[in-house]
């Protein structure tokens, strides 16, 4: 007999590794997701440091000089964009920065005339 096509047992053989090959796929992606929001906290966490250093130094270069911590955070530019929204705590000390499902703790450091501050 010339018949020609495939038998069951190899479709179904077919749709398993298919379907492992797409259960391998979608983990991969979520957690592909998960590492790239971390990313952009502890991105969003080294522009805040560099935000605060450039800030900290400009006050200390101005006529006025370095007076106090409260007004290094007053002229600090906080927005740091559309996906992350910060919450910050009460005072000078620190919030949560979000983004997407995902958050982050943050504590800062007091600068003082020699150090700016950090955030951590």
């Amino acid at each position: 007999m010339n018949q020609k096509g495939f038998t069951l047992i190899e479709l179904i053989s077919i749709m398993i590794i298919m379907g492992v090959m797409g259960s391998v796929a979608v983990t991969k992606y979520e957690g592909l997701s998960d590492t790239a929001t971390e990313q952009v906290l502890a991105a969003a966490v080294k522009e805040l440091n560099v935000r605060e250093s450039l800030t900290w130094t400009n006050i200390k270069i101005s006529k006025d000089g370095y007076t106090s911590d409260e007004d290094v955070y007053a002229a600090l530019d906080t927005d740091l964009g559309p996906n992350l929204k910060w919450n910050p705590g009460p005072g000078i000390g620190g919030g949560i920065l979000y983004c997407g499902t995902r958050s982050y703790a943050l504590v800062r450091t007091p600068s003082s005339y020699g150090v700016a501050a950090r955030w951590h």
